[in-house]
């Protein structure tokens, strides 16, 4: 029998949401090919395409304190100091599990390797986008990336949001040690200019979709790294700036992630 070749998407729901979330079956239905009234399913084998989603940590049925998941003023009687911490490890605990289950998941899905994996992507929505920027730095095996209302520039973008809130941007709400490990970890502290090795998005399929009129995450601190970001002659990048959007995901993103997905499917297995 044949071996068929599989693409497995790993898709990021938001901050306070789940994989439960209304909007995530809608996003997978439109992956798919799937119309809304008709049964959302996790793979199309037609396309050879299975979408993967799990909740992140501290979300959902990973629920340990809900606290945590909470910004700086979100809620006045319940604040989190630790909002800038909390946030960041929400990221690098998924890009972590994205990795671990790229190791593994294979031999649950195919135990018998009826089916092989050729290409992973991400797509991540909010702090799933944010996710997905880490993602396509740390993760050489995906070659496909859609950040929707995210932001490679996490400093940046916190640091503001802070000031804008009346919050000290030093310890203990923003930790030397937490601010160090940002510095020299996040995706615009890669020579993200150059076509060459030490750049870790060359080669890679991009499609960054964000609102224009986002206040909780602006485009201006996403802008500069997307510009200038180079993925050379074997890589994609796009982008769609919405008008009049705030942070929201619209069905126009949707809908511009499936046919960046489907454009994708259709080139030979890598």
């Amino acid at each position: 029998m044949e071996t068929q070749s599989i693409t497995v998407v790993f898709l990021l729901h938001g901050r306070m949401g789940s994989t439960k979330s209304r909007y995530m079956d809608t996003f997978i239905a439109r992956l798919l090919g799937y119309s809304d009234n008709e049964q959302t399913s996790v793979s199309n084998s037609s396309k050879g395409l299975v979408v993967v989603t799990f909740d992140h940590r501290n979300h959902g049925t990973r629920m340990l304190d809900e606290t945590s998941n909470f910004g700086w003023a979100e809620k006045q009687n319940r604040p989190n100091n630790k909002h800038a911490l909390d946030m960041y490890t929400l990221q690098v605990g998924a890009v972590r599990d994205i990795s671990f289950l790229i190791d593994f998941l294979p031999s649950y899905l195919y135990p018998t390797d009826e089916r092989h994996v050729v290409r992973w992507g991400v797509i991540g929505v909010s702090l799933g986008g944010h996710a997905a920027w880490i993602a396509l730095k740390e993760e050489p095996r995906l070659s496909l990336g859609i950040p929707i209302i995210g932001c490679p520039n996490y400093l940046g973008l916190m640091e503001a949001r802070a000031i804008k809130n009346g919050i000290a941007t030093g310890p203990p709400i923003f930790p030397e040690s937490l601010r160090k490990y940002i510095v020299e970890h996040d995706p615009v502290s890669v020579p993200y200019k150059e076509e060459s090795s030490s750049n870790p998005f060359v080669g890679k399929h991009i499609l960054v979709s964000s609102g224009g009129a986002d206040e909780l995450v602006p485009w201006e601190f996403s802008k500069e790294f997307v510009e200038g970001l180079v993925v050379g002659k074997e890589g994609v990048k796009r982008v769609f700036l919405q008008d009049g959007i705030g942070h929201s995901t619209t069905p126009e993103m949707m809908e511009g992630a499936a046919k960046f997905v489907a454009s994708w499917l259709g080139e030979p297995d890598i």
